[in-house]
């Protein structure tokens, strides 16, 4: 594993945690800086994609694998509706659970990166030969884990939002009636 999937996955562990951990304001800058992240990590670290065999299986698990852990990850940050310089608006609550979660999927990542080049990389490399997997194919994989991982985060942290503006406040329904 090269060095781009180490800083790949702490860029990430810290954008993600320093954007959500504790009550915070949903913001549009909030949503889209993830979204932007990711634009601009994909282009930079991959080379070539997979697009056959057990290297294109590899990276689809990748992401469906990212897919899961970001619902994991987003059942521990709910959002409710709040009020911020006297205006309504959205707002996430993540704590231990939600940092436990990325910090242990990001720390198996890295553990699994150095474990290819200083622990099990012969046996590895024997599979991926005999599978015809590249090692891009893998890198790519790892990397469109921790992408998927991070734009569902943001998909859900988006429409948790839009469901906890949508619900009517009780203090409205009593004037429309009475």
């Amino acid at each position: 594993m090269d060095m781009g999937v180490w800083l790949l996955n702490l860029a990430v562990l810290f954008i993600v945690l320093e954007s959500d951990l504790g009550t915070r304001r949903v913001t549009r800058s909030r949503v889209l800086r993830p979204v932007i992240s990711a634009a601009a990590i994909v282009p930079i670290f991959i080379d070539e994609l997979a697009t056959s065999g057990y290297g294109l299986m590899l990276e689809i698990a990748g992401t469906a694998a990212g897919l899961l852990l970001g619902l994991l990850a987003s059942a521990f940050m709910p959002v409710h509706e709040g009020v911020a310089k006297g205006r309504r608006c959205a707002k996430s609550r993540a704590g231990v659970g939600y940092a436990l979660t990325w910090i242990v999927v990001v720390g198996a990542r890295l553990a699994f990166a150095y474990g290819t080049a200083h622990v099990f990389g012969r046996q590895l490399g024997k599979w991926m030969a005999t599978h015809s997997v590249t090692g891009g194919a893998l890198t790519d994989a790892l990397i469109f884990m921790a992408v998927a991982m991070m734009l569902t985060r943001t998909a859900l942290l988006q429409a948790k939002t839009r469901v906890a503006l949508a619900r009517t406040q009780p203090t409205e329904v009593a004037l429309r009636v009475g």
